[in-house]
């Protein structure tokens, strides 16, 4: 059996920069296994499953190399790049069905925008695991659906983080987002996940629906600008609506190819 696989640099205008994604397209599901197998093989952040179910409608599925997740913003956002640039896709918006819900993606001449479900975040007590797996000072730190998100004093704390990674898998959380104002841009942020296989995730889409509706309120616009400053960098237009975040961004094939299984 061979099952087509594309590799494209998502939340980048250029090849080898922002997040990137394996986009696998399907005619009918593979075994749960046999999908996690290759995502495995793949040994990006996600693998991308998806099956068309309409003419606008796709199933979409996401995949770190050990776990199926219930929402990914990058390889999303790699799967609209794939449909609108090199399978044909006409429309202006895609939508897919996911285990998060409906999820869109419309092109916005060189930007895509992804529309999500905002996360619900609240304040909770330190996690003394936290600060000593991070070894900075802690501001505030919330809890989302799926992660932590913990709110440093500035950029550079979140730059020059050296997390303990081995002592970060034992927090029970898909994983860690930092993140503090930033000083060219609204946000800057990190995220961490080594309990999902991901030490660290060069750029996180849907960490931004916990990250947009926290400062939409702290900076008093719905409209913010982002970057997330791992090594690889990607940057993120943000737009908080009522229950909805927009995050927009842009995509760059890597590869294209065959997996023979």
């Amino acid at each position: 059996m061979q099952i087509p696989i594309y590799q494209v640099d998502a939340f980048s205008s250029q090849v080898f920069g922002g997040n990137p994604a394996a986009v696998c397209p399907l005619e009918s599901w593979l075994p749960n296994d046999l999908m996690q197998k290759i995502a495995l093989e793949n040994n990006l952040a996600e693998t991308a499953f998806f099956v068309q179910e309409t003419d606008t409608r796709f199933h979409i599925r996401w995949f770190t190399p050990t776990v199926e997740v219930d929402l990914c913003g990058h390889a999303t956002l790699a799967t609209a790049h794939v449909l609108f640039t090199e399978l044909g896709y006409k429309h202006e918006v895609i939508e897919f069905f996911s285990r998060s819900g409906i999820l869109t993606v419309q092109k916005q001449d060189d930007l895509l925008e992804l529309n999500f479900p905002a996360d619900e975040i609240k304040e909770v007590e330190p996690l003394p695991a936290l600060n000593e797996c991070l070894g900075v000072n802690i501001l505030h730190t919330y809890r989302g659906k799926s992660d932590y998100m913990v709110v440093l004093e500035n950029e550079t704390l979140v730059l020059e983080l050296r997390p303990d990674l081995r002592q970060m898998a034992t927090i029970e959380a898909r994983g860690i987002i930092a993140t503090a104002k930033g000083s060219k841009v609204d946000f800057v942020s990190r995220f961490f996940g080594p309990q999902s296989g991901i030490d660290e995730d060069p750029v996180t889409g849907s960490a931004h629906t916990t990250l947009t509706p926290y400062w939409a309120e702290q900076l008093g616009k719905t409209e913010l600008t982002a970057w997330q400053i791992s090594p690889r960098k990607g940057e993120l237009w943000c737009k908080l609506e009522g229950d909805r975040v927009k995050i927009a961004g842009k995509a760059v094939l890597y590869l294209k190819g065959q997996i023979f299984v």
